[in-house]
C-alpha cells in the first residue's frame, strides 16, 4: 500500500496513506498498545474531516501497528489545561472542567467516526479496550483477527465508561449484553464479538489486511453518496419517531436522487450492465 496522500501533515504516530481511493489511518504506537492521547485524536479527528471534503476518498480503514488495535486512552500522556487565562484564585479545575474535556476530545473523535460521510471500516489486529473498543464499534463495519479481543474496561477502573460506549452497545447487542459487559468489564474474544453482533468477520491473523482492503475496495467502488445518507439514516433509526423516519427518508431520497451516480444506477439497470459509480 503506497500512494502517499496530500493530508494534513501530523507524526507517525498515526499513519496515513492512500491506496486507491481507501484511506488508511493506522495507530502507531505499539511501544504502548496504541492508547492514545489528545493530539492522536485530533489527528484522527483531522483525517476524518479530510475524507469528508476530499471527493477522491470513498471509504476509510482504521487500524492499528503491532499486536494491539487500540489499549484506550493514553493516561501517561499531558492533559490540555482545562482553564484558558484564569483570573487570579480561579480554581484549576472549575466546575465543567472535565465534562468540557470529555466533549471535546474522547467524544468528539467518536462523533467523527459516525458522522464521517464516507463508510468507515475498523480492522481490530488485537486487543481494543476502552475507547479503543468504543472506536471499532462506532465504525460502520468491523473486521477483526482470531486473536482480537475488546474489553470495556472502564468500572475494572472504578471509572464510568466514556467516549460514547454506552450509546453505542445498546444498539449492536442490546440491553443486558451490554450491562454484562460494561458491569464485568470481561474480555470478549473475536468470535463471540462475532456472535454478539460486535464484529462483522473474524479472520487468521495473515488475512486481516487482505481482508480489510477488499472490503474496503468495495465500498469504495459503490455510490457513496446513497452510501453515506443510508449511513446517516441507519445511526438514526433507533430515535427517530417512525413519521421523522419517512420524512428523512423521502429527504434523502430527493438530495440522492441529484447525483450522477443515482442517473449511472438507474441507466446501467435498463442497460443491463454494471454500474460504474464515480462517488458523486
Amino acid at each position: 500500500m503506497t500512494d502517499e496522500d496530500s493530508a494534513p501533515s501530523g507524526g507517525d504516530e498515526i499513519r496515513h496513506h492512500m491506496s486507491g481511493s481507501v484511506s488508511w489511518i493506522t495507530i502507531n504506537r505499539p511501544e504502548v498498545g496504541n492508547a492514545i492521547g489528545p493530539r492522536h485524536r485530533a489527528r484522527v479527528i483531522e483525517l476524518l474531516g479530510h475524507a469528508n471534503a476530499s471527493p477522491g476518498i470513498r471509504a476509510v480503514v482504521i487500524t492499528g501497528a503491532g499486536d494491539a488495535f487500540c489499549t484506550g486512552a493514553d493516561l501517561r500522556a499531558p492533559l490540555p489545561s482545562p482553564v484558558l487565562d484564569p483570573p487570579k484564585g480561579a480554581p484549576e479545575r472549575p466546575a465543567g472542567a472535565t465534562m468540557r474535556s470529555l466533549r471535546t476530545g474522547a467524544q468528539r473523535m467518536i462523533d467523527a467516526v459516525l458522522n464521517c460521510e464516507k463508510p468507515v471500516l475498523a480492522a481490530v489486529n488485537g486487543t481494543a479496550a476502552g475507547i479503543g473498543a468504543h472506536l471499532a464499534f462506532a465504525s460502520d463495519l468491523v473486521i477483526a483477527t482470531e486473536e482480537a479481543r475488546f474489553i470495556e474496561v472502564f468500572v475494572r477502573r472504578g471509572i464510568l465508561p466514556d467516549s460514547g460506549g454506552l450509546w453505542l452497545l445498546p444498539r449492536l447487542v442490546g440491553l443486558q449484553r451490554a450491562k454484562e459487559l460494561v458491569f464485568f468489564g470481561d474480555a470478549v474474544s473475536a468470535r463471540d464479538a462475532e456472535r454478539l453482533g460486535l464484529v462483522n468477520r473474524v479472520v487468521a491473523t495473515g488475512e486481516l489486511e487482505g481482508a480489510a482492503l477488499a472490503w474496503a475496495q468495495r465500498l469504495a467502488e459503490g455510490p457513496t453518496t446513497a452510501i453515506g445518507l443510508a449511513k446517516s439514516l441507519l445511526n438514526r433509526s433507533f430515535e427517530s419517531p417512525w413519521e421523522v423516519a419517512l420524512r428523512d427518508e423521502a429527504a434523502a431520497v430527493e438530495i440522492n436522487k441529484g447525483t450522477r451516480d443515482a442517473v449511472e444506477g438507474i441507466v446501467s439497470f435498463r442497460e443491463r450492465r454494471p454500474a460504474h459509480f464515480t462517488g458523486w
